[in-house]
């Protein structure tokens, strides 16, 4: 069957539609008022890149700098990269400096519970196997010591949390994915059952014995798969929406599943949260007009693999279809694909305990979640990045006060979501997306009756709408659109919060945005990292301060700073499109891309980086054709745990011809600290 004929792009599972066809000012333009813009021509291609301000940034170490180039903020020493860089490579082969060692772990298919059913490398493994076995496309991941809830922290033996984002179907079936085109129309039920199972989320107890090696403990009750079609509950303000009622769920309070799970979130209850980025993609309307529910996300009339098509008409794949096909909501499932979008809280260490969709976090393409330092008797606070082209950064505030003690995931079901807007001076603001908030409130009566960007808007009906219609409440908030915003990070020293700017295809293009001082790339093909601090250094506040950290390119990419560069990436640091970001536990910051494997770049790689300095170096390069991204590591900082995504061929086993997403373990042959 035909799929997508406006859209070519749309299987696949990395595409981000543009569906922000608001107004809003664009960040690329907002430092244009202040700046004393001077391009500088640097690589061979002559990338354009303009002069950052010289704004000094509250609490910001790295711009109050003594002649050595050193903050005087703090000391470094801790964060420094005792390490020789890593040189590009072309080769299907994990790269990583002298000195250290790394093991690919946890493929696709290992079997982690259940009957650990044994993985089969002519991909005849049934659907039931797979729901016993490690998901497809390893992402976001973290390592919770198996003592935590009891205050220790364990580097020995702890559970690994993993996302599986989407699936490589030719690898996933024996003879690749049955076309519902050539086969009347359906697709086999155990296929789609493989495929559905292959997403979600892994959680593995690992232990390493006296030699050093890591491994599953077979038989742990912690050991559990979390699929695209395990019950979970709706909490927050949209659990009981009417928008959410389906036939599954008359009452709008349960759902199944969760999709296209990207980076993640640590809570510092012990929790798990899983992000849900292109959803969009997993459901199809063919109504001849959709709510702008979907419109606004970009679901489209057929869906990715067709999972509605399924021969055995089970409503546990029917729901995909998201058409009108009865008289009311109770009948059908329209409104199943606004049960996705959200953060999903899972607890690892209780089993049998259903994840939980936090719907106060907004729904949107959350990238991730990043939490700032949780303190006694204060409002717990966490970002996250909607990562399309042109959308925007949010921060949560619970209403409650967080306290060690009883803290839990209702402190997510209550508090406010603001949206960032990015000013010309550097300064920045967190704008409510909050009814109860006078000029917010303001802002969606003067545009009711009106268009907004490509949507009729006639009101939300109360604050379950607003969170239903996140991306929608930002347009009219007045948010910074923003070039893909993805993973974050919160300095543990400084408190700064960084997050990446991946790239955008369409920055500067005809009918889009220009290019200026702050995405000054046309197309901005590279990305950049932006970071920011809280004014008074307290995350709860609604205004900030801003700049870049750095500018990714080729070799002579310059990052700028009151006329001097700051930054200017060599071979042992070029970088494109910055993905996966994580500060480890001494204040490290390590960046993973995915981006383009052409030359100079070739595959992706992970770099680490000085946040005080601004060194940056390789660390790690990725075989052919992957994503390096997920990263965490033991709290003793000696064992780290990087996934693998998409490799092409056969990595990591040479002797099987389906490649396998896999999770690598880095350790120094000294047993020293990781990038010391």
């Amino acid at each position: 069957m035909a799929k997508h004929d406006l859209d070519p792009n749309y299987l696949d599972p990395n595409y981000e539609p543009v569906v922000n066809h608001s107004s809003n000012t664009p960040f690329h333009q907002v430092l244009s008022a202040r700046m004393q813009r001077r391009t500088v021509m640097k690589g061979s291609v002559g990338a354009a890149l303009a002069s950052v301000m010289g704004l000094g940034l509250a609490g910001c170490g790295s711009d109050d700098d003594d002649d050595n180039g050193t903050s005087t903020g703090g000391s470094s020493a801790n964060t420094e990269l005792g390490f020789k860089a890593v040189a590009v490579s072309t080769d299907n082969e994990v790269v990583v400096p002298g000195g250290y060692s790394s093991v690919a772990f946890l493929p696709w298919g290992t079997p982690i519970t259940g009957s650990y059913p044994e993985y089969k490398a002519d991909g005849t493994n049934t659907g039931a196997d797979q729901e016993q076995q490690m998901g497809m496309h390893h992402d976001g991941v973290h390592f919770f010591p198996i003592d935590q809830k009891a205050g220790g922290n364990s580097s020995t033996e702890g559970l690994l949390v993993m996302n599986h984002e989407y699936i490589n179907q030719s690898a996933l079936h024996a003879n690749g994915p049955t076309n519902a085109g050539d086969n009347g129309g359906v697709r086999p039920a155990d296929e789609v059952r493989k495929e559905i199972a292959a997403h979600g989320v892994s959680v593995v107890h690992i232990k390493r014995d006296t030699n050093g090696t890591w491994d599953i403990v077979f038989g742990s009750p912690f050991n559990r798969r979390i699929t695209g079609n395990t019950e979970m509950d709706i909490r927050g303000p949209v659990r009981g929406y009417s928008k959410l009622v389906t036939t599954y769920s008359p009452d709008a309070t349960e759902t199944r599943g969760t999709l296209n799970n990207c980076a993640m979130g640590p809570t510092p209850w012990g929790t798990y949260l899983a992000a849900e980025e292109n959803w969009h993609g997993y459901f199809a309307n063919s109504d001849a007009t959709q709510p702008r529910e979907q419109t606004r996300h970009g679901v489209g009339s057929s869906s990715r693999y067709d999972w509605e098509l399924a021969d055995s008409a089970a409503d546990q794949y029917v729901r995909f279809n998201v058409s009108t096909t009865g008289a009311a909501a109770t009948d059908d499932y329209r409104n199943e694909a606004n049960t996705y979008g959200f953060m999903v809280e899972i607890d690892p260490f209780t089993p049998e305990s259903k994840p939980q969709k936090r719907t106060a976090l907004g729904r949107f393409g959350h990238e991730g979640v990043i939490f700032a330092p949780a303190k006694e008797g204060e409002p717990v606070v966490c970002y996250s990045g909607d990562d399309s082209r042109f959308e925007y950064i949010y921060k949560f505030v619970s209403s409650q006060p967080y306290y060690a003690a009883t803290a839990g995931g209702y402190l997510l079901d209550e508090g406010t979501l603001y949206v960032a807007r990015f000013n010309e001076d550097g300064s920045g603001d967190w704008l409510a997306l909050d009814l109860d908030d006078a000029d917010f409130a303001s802002k969606v009566a003067a545009a009711e009756g009106g268009m907004v960007g490509d949507i009729q808007f006639d009101g939300f009906e109360n604050q379950a709408d607003v969170l239903l219609n996140t991306r929608l409440a930002a347009d009219i908030a007045g948010a910074t659109t923003m070039d893909r915003p993805e993973w974050g990070a919160v300095d543990p020293n400084s408190g700064e919060v960084y997050f990446t700017l991946t790239n955008n295809s369409n920055r500067g293009q005809p009918g889009f945005d220009d290019v200026n001082a702050a995405n000054p790339n046309s197309p901005n093909a590279t990305g950049h990292i932006i970071r920011w601090t809280e004014e008074g250094n307290d995350h709860t506040a609604t205004s900030f301060d801003w700049d870049i950290f750095v500018f990714a390119g080729e070799q002579g990419t310059e990052t700028v700073v009151d006329g001097e560069a700051v930054v200017s990436l060599n071979d042992d640091n070029i970088f494109n499109s910055p993905d996966g970001l994580w500060f480890d536990y001494n204040g490290r910051l390590w960046i993973q891309t995915d981006g383009s494997d052409a030359d100079p770049y070739f595959n992706n790689m992970m770099l680490a980086a000085n946040p005080e300095t601004r060194e940056i170096k390789r660390f790690f390069v990725g075989p052919q054709g992957c994503e390096v991204t997920g990263v965490v590591s033991t709290p003793d900082v000696k064992t780290m745990f990087v996934n693998i995504q998409h490799p092409d061929g056969n990595w990591p086993n040479a002797a099987e011809s389906r490649p396998r997403d896999a999770t690598v373990i880095v350790t120094k042959d000294d047993g020293g600290v990781i990038g010391a």
